[in-house]
């Protein structure tokens, strides 16, 4: 069995991780952190967990993760990069669902999160986790930086595009809209009922924290630097991302075609037929991710759909399949449920 130890457990990637580990038939779960709820039953505060996880949270300043296998963070950013490196040495695996190995310049990664990285020295050495692209070198990883909600669901969109080369890089489009989830569990003016609720809105329009860690993931499959537009949105809803992406086409193939072939081998990518509309229903509490293509009057713009649960596909869910890669399981081990509908 994996003795897997877990830092932050109150937020939802937390109880996320605890609902799909719970149920993972090579994990035991060994220690969940918490500061504010050190030595409470996990089920107190998830009931849900009640007769599945029978932990207690504890202290990090106390709880020995070093007998762990692996630790994953599910922390806000700034927590990881100041702790993995003690793990690491102790030779335990670490996964952060934070943002602070994703991109790969210390000083960009600063300039978008305003403030000093910890650990600058252990960003080379970190594998992105996006399995569809890096799975060769995640088997291997030791410190494994697990994608953002939106760049899981853009990436997956526009790959096969970027990679082979048939649309104008230097003008891609992503409109990608999230349940608010997505801002955590923290007391926020603009994630409360009263104003989420029966209201959309978009936010980060000059600049996204998510949008260099996208544009790396997409350059690097281009083999060049790519251009991208990328507004988010904050739509009334728990759960799930709706990313509509635009691309101009450069050199004409079938695109249905290539869609499919890309992603045949994938376990967690799902192609839809041409002219489908995917939603988020189709995916919440599953870790997979649902494309459809269109192109609207047979013009020179692909549209592509892609849904994701952020917290499952686009975050825990994820992390759970980098596990199983990194040590040699199933890759869907733990990972079968069904989504749920309605």
């Amino acid at each position: 069995m994996i003795k897997v130890g877990i830092v932050g457990g109150t937020g939802y990637t937390g109880v996320e991780l605890l609902r799909l580990l719970a149920q993972h038939p090579h994990v035991e779960l060994s220690a969940i952190t918490s500061r504010s709820e050190a030595g409470a039953p996990v089920a107190t505060m998830f009931p849900s967990l009640r007769g599945r996880v029978g932990l207690k949270f504890d202290d990090p300043r106390e709880v020995e993760l070093r007998t762990c296998d692996i630790v994953f963070f599910a922390t806000p950013n700034g927590i990881a990069m100041e702790q993995a490196g003690t793990l690491l040495d102790a030779g335990v695996r670490v996964i952060d669902l934070a943002a602070d190995f994703r991109i790969k310049d210390p000083g960009v990664w600063e300039q978008w999160y305003g403030m000093r990285h910890a650990s600058p020295e252990l960003i080379a050495g970190a594998v992105y986790g996006l399995p569809e692209v890096n799975r060769e070198q995640i088997k291997s990883a030791r410190l494994v930086a697990n994608p953002g909600c939106y760049p899981t669901a853009v990436q997956l969109g526009f790959l096969p595009l970027v990679e082979s080369g048939l649309v104008d890089t230097s003008n891609l489009i992503a409109d990608a809209k999230s349940g608010v989830s997505g801002a955590g569990r923290k007391a926020e003016v603009h994630t409360l009922f009263a104003e989420a609720s029966d209201n959309f809105k978009a936010y980060g329009v000059p600049g996204h924290r998510h949008l260099p860690e996208i544009r790396q993931g997409l350059s690097i499959a281009a083999g060049k630097s790519v251009c991208l537009t990328f507004v988010p949105h904050l739509t009334p809803m728990v759960r799930g991302i709706h990313a509509t992406l635009y691309a101009r086409v450069s050199r004409e193939t079938d695109f249905q075609a290539l869609y499919e072939e890309r992603y045949s081998r994938e376990p967690f990518v799902d192609i839809l037929p041409f002219a489908s509309h995917p939603d988020t229903r189709s995916v919440r509490a599953g870790n997979m991710c649902r494309i459809a293509l269109h192109r609207p009057q047979a013009g020179d713009t692909l549209v592509i759909l892609s849904v994701i649960d952020n917290l499952v596909k686009g975050a825990a869910g994820q992390a759970v399949q980098n596990m199983n890669i990194m040590f040699g399981l199933d890759e869907c081990a733990g990972l079968t449920q069904i989504p749920v509908l309605p």
